[in-house]
């Protein structure tokens, strides 16, 4: 195959050569390599360098960019698996070409997570991980990190997909994005604690065309029924802009507190926290000194996922604004204005519109109509 080198973070390492003119031109490649997903890799690059595993799987590596990586730039075992030939004989060549120790092995996912353990397991399948996620919860001793590209099945356009993957109703609201990371996790979650293992989110976030989760893993039933506490729904009116949450494996009938309809529950989903914030602060720290490409893009998400609330939905203020016919001041300002209100505001990391607040929305309407 026609190679081609590129550069990320301090490692450089050869990909195939793919067509430019393609609308996805990671799938004109014999080996798969996606340049987007560049800030995915530093991410997961920076939070390594902060936790130390003891070793790394990175289970799909098509091109092992991502493995590669963790070798060279955090410098702990590694082990690089794929199922193509093609894939492994890549990796290998840039593991001679870099001066790397490393493992590559040709195996099925699933069966290698199977009989393996891994100190740190990494799931980047292309599409959905909903099929390997219950052998890593199994494989991974302390750190399971997962990304998902399936987008509209997780956020509720795709809705029967996204049933059928993961055992979940979504809904595809103004706060989808949020929708689809929670119940991403919320699924990886269940998986997990079928063998009374608890969850710790790290660092979970979503960002364009997917969702990313680092997790910590917790050995005991206690732990398991800590996190299965946090499973729950967005009870959302089907007629205005009200919601609000429960916590429960399953939602109870519930009326809308404006205008009484029925709310409809959205989920399972995860409830809880989504980052930790000594984690977040460490990464911060650890970011003035690397070497990332898309640094300033981490540095900005770092920051907004420290200050952001922990609910399980936000209000989009152009929404609420197009609904009062009125037109919105800065979103700053009404951050700002429900704040000295006495209530907590904040931004979501993952949207420019979003308002993520405990204020009731009567409040929020108020303070965005100027009132």
């Amino acid at each position: 195959m026609d190679l081609v080198e590129v550069t990320e973070g301090r490692t450089r390492f050869s990909v195939p050569e793919q067509d430019p003119h393609l609308q996805f031109p990671p799938g004109s490649g014999p080996v798969f390599y996606n340049a987007r997903m560049e800030m995915n890799r530093d991410a997961t690059v920076l939070l390594l360098s902060v936790l130390r595993p003891e070793n790394y799987l990175d289970a799909m590596g098509a091109s092992g960019a991502r493995g590669l990586r963790v070798a060279c730039e955090v410098g702990i075992p590694v082990t690089i698996n794929d199922r193509s030939q093609r894939a492994v004989d890549l990796a290998r060549q840039n593991i001679e070409a870099l001066g790397l120790v490393a493992d590559v092995t040709r195996r099925d996912a699933n069966a290698l997570m199977s009989e393996r353990k891994f100190d740190a397991v990494d799931l980047d399948p292309f599409g959905t991980p909903a099929p390997f996620v219950d052998s890593a919860a199994r494989s991974a001793e302390r750190y399971l990190f997962v990304t998902a590209t399936d987008t509209a099945p997780l956020c509720g356009a795709h809705l029967k997909a996204g049933m059928r993957r993961y055992f979940s109703r979504p809904r595809n609201t103004e706060y989808h994005a949020e929708v689809g990371l929670r119940t991403l996790l919320g699924f990886v979650v269940r998986e997990v604690i079928k063998y009374d293992r608890g969850v710790e989110p790290l660092f979970c976030y979503a960002h364009e065309h997917f969702h990313r989760l680092h997790l910590r893993l917790r050995e005991g039933a206690a732990a398991a029924d800590r996190s299965l506490a946090r499973i729950g729904y967005v009870m959302q009116c089907p007629r205005c802009l009200y919601r609000t949450e429960q916590t429960g494996m399953l939602p109870e009938p519930e009326g809308c507190a404006l205008c009484g309809a029925d709310l409809v529950p959205v989920g399972p989903l995860w409830t809880g926290r989504i980052n930790d914030d000594g984690t977040l602060a460490a990464m911060q720290e650890a970011l003035a000194r690397a070497t990332v490409g898309t640094g300033p893009r981490i540095a900005r998400l770092l920051a907004t996922c420290r200050q952001e609330l922990d609910t399980s939905s936000h209000y989009d203020y152009h929404v609420i604004a197009k609904s009062l016919r009125v037109s919105p001041g800065g979103i700053g300002a009404v951050v700002d204005r429900l704040a000295a209100l006495g209530y907590r505001a904040s931004r979501a990391h993952y949207s420019g519109t979003a308002i993520k607040t405990d204020a009731p929305l009567p409040v929020l309407e108020s303070v965005i109509s100027g009132g």
